[in-house]
């Protein structure tokens, strides 16, 4: 009898051992390793970094980029029309120091997205060929492919960009195919940061919030740019007390204010949401201010 052949004998004795319950842990362990001989020695998966296009240099010190990793998912973080987030754990099997959690946003298919909330963003985007600006426009079964795509690498982009210019954003680890890893927002034990809709802070602690909130809409303002879905729910608050910080995500439609028609349409709608969050809290703010000064930062480059 051939190698091959026995070791199918065997295998074919376990399965049947395995069906009728008489497997021990340390068998299915064993069984694991002999039938999936490339499979990492810890997690689910090996790194997904290689092949990945990575963020930003430099990259901040807990990054892991050692092809010898592992990684785990470790459950829904959120569930969103567009994409659920999950939260994703990177590790170095044998080093304790290179353990990281990361937030894995993936995203949904064209089949089960809603395309008829896109076309208001995409507005003011171009891609190179014309037979692909007329599949996006009709929503073609191709077009649809596209816009999944655009919305996807736009994030990562967009993420990249205000990540090199400061702004209070996730740092983007790495984009694949459909999911895109990025700085996890919470403790260290996978406790999400909550978000600004779900807290009621101090009533001494709104005036450092909003200005940072005013701060960051300026510098994006500045770019030319409006987050175009910005609500307390878009917004994190990271730490407690003086270590206190807003953190902006959700960002795949992102708006060019100048080059999209409807941009300062979407820019006061922002506005608007989060002046009335800081209201309804007791920490009442000028929306109309507030928008002028963010319409004249946009238009300043023009």
């Amino acid at each position: 009898m051939s190698f091959n052949a026995f070791h199918q004998d065997e295998y074919e004795v376990y399965d049947a051992r395995l069906t009728n319950g008489r497997v021990s842990d340390l068998e299915l362990e064993q069984y694991a390793v002999d039938t999936q001989p490339d499979a990492p020695p810890e997690g689910e998966r090996w790194s997904s970094w290689d092949g990945a296009t990575h963020g930003p240099k430099p990259r901040p010190a807990w990054v892991i980029t050692d092809l010898g990793a592992v990684e785990a998912d470790l459950g829904v973080l959120k569930t969103g029309k567009e994409a659920d987030v999950h939260l994703v754990r990177r590790w170095v099997p044998g080093s304790p120091d290179r353990d990281v959690l990361m937030a894995g946003k993936r995203y949904r298919s064209s089949k089960h997205r809603m395309f008829h909330r896109d076309s208001g963003y995409l507005e003011g985007r171009r891609v190179r060929k014309s037979r692909e600006t007329r599949a996006m426009r009709t929503r073609t079964s191709f077009g649809k492919e596209l816009i999944s795509g655009l919305w996807a690498f736009a994030e990562f982009e967009t993420l990249v960009r205000l990540w090199n210019e400061g702004l209070p954003v996730p740092y983007p680890v790495q984009m694949s195919d459909d999911e895109m890893l990025m700085e996890f927002i919470g403790t260290p034990d996978g406790q999400a940061a909550p978000r600004l809709a779900q807290v009621r802070p101090a009533s001494g602690l709104l005036p450092v919030l909003f200005e940072q909130l005013r701060e960051s809409m300026l510098r994006l303002a500045d770019l030319g740019w409006a987050h175009g879905d910005l609500s307390p729910y878009n917004v994190l608050l990271a730490g407690e007390g003086d270590d206190a910080r807003l953190v902006i995500i959700d960002w795949p439609q992102v708006v060019d204010v100048i080059g999209n028609p409807h941009g300062p349409e979407f820019l006061e709608r922002d506005t608007r949401h989060m002046c009335e969050w800081f209201t309804r809290r007791g920490y009442v703010v000028d929306e109309g201010l507030l928008f002028g000064d963010l319409m004249a930062a946009a238009t300043s480059r023009w």
